[in-house]
């Protein structure tokens, strides 16, 4: 594959300015991890990522769009009383989040369509901070149980939002009703208006109140009374004499944690609400403070870049409370960190934390020493770029800005190097189009036809449509811009994606509820015919299903109809297959019947099953037929349910990658014999066909638990090749990735089937002509790659031994990264120790070890249904891969690719699986030149073995690496600060 790597494109990710979890910490560590766990994350340019635990695997799920001038500076989650459905049985109230931002109003978000529900504003200042009213039922404070009591009296209805303001004010909100109104003031502005910087509930009626005036304030939200104004005293000599309380939070003994703008984390009793320890832990600004769910470990982050870790000990007592004391500081960071949030669970433990330089940052908690942190990319899930192979242009888009470039093409003829050659040589890109949307909303989709010459712009509120029309000036390519008129049912409406066809000639429209639109393109590219949209829709219309939440059994809550939002849609080569994949793992599909007749009425007629149209039908025979189904026809053609549909399963996971195989060019397909159109008839005059398409029907899919399935479309079937190939058949280097894939390019000729995975910081080559290596199953039931050591160009048994090691650090761990090895451990000791007795020694472990059971035990019997789909059995006589891939530098040994096979050896040199992480972090992949273009080919030189050459195919991978964002200036400490003297001196 030859790849042009690109830098250019200006993607800028945002700062995260606030994290939230959709449930509160269990301190029981028995409990499971709630279905509906979703962590909120905020960003400076308004938007609102969405991400699924997954138990570790960390998969950002959908982007709440955000607009100019927006910025997210607060995030709370909330849920309803649980209630009744018409049989009597409990239903868990609804999940709701709420976020702020540099207004005077606080926003709740709809889930499903992706955009604000309501606002809430008073006669109060900017809202500077927020937090929720303690759940009924979940982790109990300091709320003593009369308390608790009188709040089930008084029949609390939802739980209430405190805001803290700018002028002072400290204000209640109701959720109740599934409302959000003003309640009552509990705090009105002082003499000073000292901002309200932190805010945080102590049982379910004390809410504790962090300023800017050097003060937490304690207020009783029942009547509205001050408790105690808890004073920091004055600001250190030198600097401002006000001390800011950046954060405060309570633990489940009462006590309260504040870190403020000296650098101190201080904790105070709460009870008498009084100073009873201070730690300066930071050399600046304390920004951000979180808790465990048992109280004993206390995490904070500041200016200094410094992430760092208390526990509370069992020895010494000050004034009567235990006493704190600092564990470990870690820069995770490298500029400010300004938020964080934790969570734990049974299987999870976990504190995220953000700030200025853009990445989620995933850290261990209850296994914080012995488990490695996870940076999890701040580039969107689904990538922000495309292609148009055959003009070679590229567009991304970003904000409210779309931009196209023109890539010039290989040398002809030259070598491996100079193809792969950086585009700052002497044929360099082109920018030739630069398009900015009016008004403040970002943009969710857009598109560009593969002929490139229409572009879809959409945002939450409208769809926009261009026409693009090429010309050379000196040699260099431009783009000519234009808008087209789109029906007035789709301007205002909206949409969360689009994509066009293959062939350019239907448009796909997913509006923000999820509601399926497919327009018909008209025009014509070899002829000045004036494109546009056919102003009749089609909607199509998808399975009616429960969402996943509430199949489940009782206790858990739910996200209602977000579950059946709309993530990945893809077109088969053809353009006459569709399907969609929503959140909960559903498949929709749907296909084009009939042929296209240009000599048919292309207005979109409505036409029953029997061919009669609506138009001519009486109001008599539409009362007799009530529930006839009616069709659109474009051309001839028109949009049906696959019959085959109901057929596809359920995934387990949410689909990141949904693709369909192109067409070989080595297959061949019959000749038609004149005019295949049905002809109208008097009876008849909108004749239906009902033929199926005949092409490529094969659909890639890929989970976001990384499992890959190969769908036979149109039959409803896993394909030979997928019921052969599970999940379990992957290589062990894909299995033991982090980051989540992102997109696939594909290279099918009549010598190769090959397709391209990718992800921020991996890329994978699977050749699909090609079983995945098996594990072979010992004695025991423990698996391995190699039960033959054998060294004909395989592994030996140290590397066998340093990949079972890495992938033992990576199982059963509590959510962030792998587990750190015993030899590198820097906090406490090993987790086992060498006891020496009489009779010799022997290793005790120190800890007893998380009991996953299931995950192993599932993993042994989907490796033996492997192996009895492919009819392997374990005699010393069957073939084994060699194991080898080729690099840019030669030979290099593939891991974990030997392995029991029943398929015909592959061709020499051509190796079935290859890797490389090398490109970080990705933003996209995406083709320029594929096979229905000779001139956008790549020639293959012949390899050793005399085969003839191939051709490759030419992407365009786009990188976006860190330093080449734009970020303010960070703080250095003392320590670096001498480093970086000494460095500069020497």
């Amino acid at each position: 594959m030859d790849i042009h790597r690109c830098r250019f494109v200006p993607y800028s990710p945002s700062t995260i300015n606030a994290l939230a979890f959709s449930h509160p910490s269990s301190a029981h560590r028995q409990s499971k991890i709630p279905d509906t766990l979703r962590l909120a994350v905020g960003r400076a340019n308004g938007d609102i990522e969405i991400w699924n635990p997954l138990g570790g695997a960390w998969s950002q799920e959908t982007i709440l769009k955000g607009g100019k001038d927006r910025s997210i500076e607060g995030l709370v989650w909330t849920q309803d009383t649980d209630g009744e459905d018409e049989n009597g049985n409990p239903v868990p109230g609804r999940l709701r989040l709420f976020s702020i931002g540099y207004s005077t109003y606080v926003t709740e978000w709809d889930l499903a369509l992706g955009r604000p529900a309501r606002h809430s504003s008073g006669n109060y200042g900017e809202v500077w901070c927020l937090t929720a009213q303690p759940r009924r039922g979940g982790t109990t404070t300091n709320a003593s149980r009369d308390a608790k009591q009188s709040r089930d009296d008084r029949g609390h209805q939802g739980q209430e939002l405190a805001i803290g303001c700018a002028d002072g004010a400290v204000v209640l909100l109701s959720t109740a009703d599934g409302d959000l109104s003003f309640k009552k003031a509990l705090s009105r502005p002082s003499a000073k208006k000292a901002r309200v910087l932190s805010i945080a509930y102590q049982g379910s009626d004390i809410i504790v109140v962090g300023c800017a005036d050097s003060t937490i304030r304690i207020l009783d939200a029942r009547n509205g009374k001050t408790i105690r104004n808890m004073s920091l005293g004055g600001g250190p000599s030198g600097g401002p004499r006000e001390i800011l309380v950046w954060s405060v939070r309570c633990l489940p003994g009462g006590q309260i944690v504040s870190g403020d703008s000296t650098g101190e984390v201080r904790f105070w009793d709460g009870k008498t609400y009084t100073l009873v320890q201070r730690l300066k832990s930071h050399q600046a600004d304390v920004l951000d403070v979180e808790t465990s769910a048992d109280g004993q470990t206390v995490v904070s982050g500041g200016i200094d870049r410094r992430t760092t870790v208390y526990k509370r000990t069992k020895g010494a007592k000050v004034h009567g409370s235990a006493r704190w004391e600092v564990i470990s500081h870690q820069r995770l960071h490298t500029h400010d960190v300004k938020t964080m949030a934790a969570f734990e669970a049974k299987n999870l433990s976990v504190v995220a934390s953000g700030g200025v330089d853009t990445n989620l940052v995933i850290s261990p908690l209850r296994e914080f020493g012995k488990e490695n942190h996870r940076t999890l990319a701040s580039l969107p899930q689904e990538p922000a770029v495309q292609s148009v192979p055959r003009k070679r242009l590229l567009m991304s888009w970003w904000d409210r800005e779309v931009r196209i470039w023109y890539i010039p093409g290989p040398i002809s003829g030259g070598s491996a190097v100079q193809r792969s050659r950086d585009l700052s040589g002497t044929q360099k890109r082109a920018l030739v189009s630069r398009i900015g949307l009016k008004g403040e909303e970002s943009i969710t989709s857009a598109s560009i036809s593969a002929n490139g010459s229409l572009l879809a712009v959409s945002t939450m509120s409208e769809v926009k449509v261009f026409r693009l029309r090429q010309r050379r000036t000196e040699d260099i390519p431009t783009l000519q811009v234009r808008k087209l008129e789109v029906p007035a049912t789709l301007a205002t409406q909206g949409a969360r994606l689009m994509q066009f066809s293959p062939d350019s000639k239907w448009l796909c429209i997913v509006t923000p509820g999820s509601i399926i639109l497919m327009a018909r393109v008209a025009g014509d590219e070899h002829h000045e015919v004036k494109w546009r949209l056919l102003p009749k829709l089609v909607e199509l219309k998808r399975r009616h299903r429960k969402p996943a939440a509430l199949q489940k059994q009782q206790g858990v809550s739910t996200l209602g109809p977000y579950e059946r939002n709309i993530t990945r849609i893809a077109f088969s080569t053809d353009g006459r297959i569709l399907v969609c994949g929503d959140l909960a793992g559903r498949l929709d599909s749907w296909v084009l019947e009939g042929h296209e007749d240009l000599m048919l009425d292309g207005g979109g007629e409505e036409a029953d099953e029997d061919g009669t149209s609506s138009s001519t039908s009486s109001a008599e025979e539409d009362d007799e037929r009530p529930h006839r189904k009616r069709r659109t026809l474009f051309y001839g053609q028109h949009w049906a349910e696959n019959p085959s549909g109901s057929l596809l399963p359920k995934l387990p996971a949410a689909p990141l990658i949904l693709s369909f195989r192109p067409e070989n060019p080595a297959a061949k397909h019959p000749p038609t014999n004149g005019n295949i159109g049905l002809h109208a008839t008097r009876h008849t005059p909108h004749p239906l066909s009902h033929v199926l398409p005949g092409g490529e029907d094969r659909l890639l899919v890929m989970t976001s638990l990384h499992q890959v399935f190969e769908f036979e479309v149109l039959k409803g079937s896993l394909t030979a090749w997928s019921r052969k190939n599970d999940t379990a058949s992957l290589p062990r280097e894909f299995r033991s990735v982090r980051d989540r894939a992102m997109g696939c390019i594909w290279d099918i000729s009549s010598a190769v089937e090959r397709v391209w995975l990718y992800g921020s910081g991996w890329l994978f080559m699977f050749d699909l002509s090609q079983d995945f290596p098996v594990a072979i199953l010992k004695e025991g039931g423990k698996a391995t790659d190699n039960q033959r050591k054998r060294k004909r160009g395989g592994q030996d048994d140290n590397s066998m031994r340093w990949l079972q090691r890495e992938e033992d650090l990576r199982k059963d761990t509590s959510g962030a990264g792998s587990k750190i090895p015993d030899s590198d451990i820097a906090t406490g000791i090993s987790r086992e120790v060498r006891k020496i007795t009489q009779s010799g020694g022997e290793t005790v472990l120190l800890e007893a070890p998380r009991v996953q059971g299931s995950d192993d035990e599932k993993g042994t019997e989907a490796m033996a249904l492997s192996k009895l789909r492919r009819g392997i059995k374990d005699a010393p006589n069957q073939w084994e891969t060699d194991g080898k891939q080729q690099t840019g530098g030669g030979e290099a040994l593939i891991k974990d690719s030997r392995a029991v096979q029943t398929r015909k050896p592959p061709a020499r040199g051509r190796p079935g699986i290859w890797s490389t992480f090398k490109y970080r972090p990705i933003m996209g992949i995406v083709p320029i030149g594929l096979a229905a273009y000779e001139a956008s080919y790549v020639t293959r030189p012949a390899d050793v073995a005399g085969q003839e050459a191939e051709r490759m195919p030419e992407v365009v991978l786009v990188e976006r690496p860190a330093w080449d964002i734009d970020l303010p200036l960070r703080f250095y400490g003392d320590q670096e600060w001498a480093e970086n003297k000494a460095a500069l001196s020497s």
